[in-house]
């Protein structure tokens, strides 16, 4: 199996007015190039902690990760992050939003021109380019959202780092954007972690799905392999055996995790 992202016995371990608090513990995984993989688990279970490891936001207590042959050693332009909240700024139209991070990315290196370019191929990407000159306000939640995306993914990440970007939004305009996100991510090629707490979304989404035991000093309770043929379409798999029995899966895993958490 290709290494690409490596986590390698990482374990952390906050220091708190109560003591030390251990988040996670001996944490193992390798991420392919290209791939999709989703974390899973209950809150508490240290997915958005292991997310910030990777992003570098946060330093491990001990242990090691890994992009390409460089340990991660705070932020980099090589992994771009989109939060559950849309991190928009206000004064900016959507193209502005997208033009700051490709400046400061390709800024010393590219003309004007060049940029602007970036900036309206993301968004042509993510289908915005009729909303550039729209300010956040403007704009739907689903389509705040894909601006996120479309500015993470204009500075050419090597990972795209995803913290329920879709767990504020609706159903409706969550099941659309989930099928945007899977076109979106395969046209860019992106190897992509999601955290998530909908199961249907893991499924839909991932190729490989990390489901984590409860917390405190939470790991790795099981890693599914969903060889479900892409590209996939929700309706498709509404009636896929394979598709529901996966969904099983996880559901069992974390109802279990559930009734030992009592």
């Amino acid at each position: 199996m290709e290494k690409f992202v490596q986590i390698e016995n990482v374990h952390m371990v906050f220091d708190t007015r109560s003591g030390r608090f251990v988040a996670l513990e001996n944490i193992n995984l390798n991420i392919r190039r290209g791939e999709f993989v989703s974390i899973i688990g209950h809150s508490g279970c240290g997915k958005s902690t292991l997310l910030n490891l990777l992003a570098g936001l946060l330093d491990a207590t001990s242990g090691v990760l890994i992009l390409g042959e460089r340990e991660i050693a705070g932020p980099g332009p090589d992994r771009a992050v989109v939060f559950q909240n849309h991190s928009l700024l206000p004064w900016l139209t959507a193209f502005g939003n997208v033009y700051l991070a490709v400046e400061r990315v390709f800024g010393k290196t590219e003309s004007r021109a060049q940029l602007k370019k970036r900036t309206q191929d993301a968004l042509a990407l993510v289908k915005l380019s009729h909303a550039e000159h729209k300010h956040p306000h403007e704009l739907s939640g689903g389509m705040k959202q894909r601006v996120g995306i479309a500015r993470a993914l204009a500075m050419q990440p090597k990972v795209l780092l995803l913290d329920e970007p879709l767990g504020a939004l609706d159903a409706l305009t969550r099941a659309n954007l989930q099928e945007e996100l899977m076109r979106i991510v395969a046209a860019a090629g992106a190897t992509t972690l999601m955290v998530t707490h909908d199961v249907d979304e893991a499924v839909l989404l991932s190729d490989r799905i990390v489901m984590m035991t409860n917390g405190p000093a939470a790991t790795i309770g099981r890693i599914l392999d969903v060889k479900l043929p892409r590209p996939r379409q929700r309706l498709a798999l509404a009636d896929d055996p394979a598709y529901h029995r996966l969904r099983g899966e996880v559901l069992k895993f974390l109802y279990e995790r559930q009734d030992k958490a009592a």
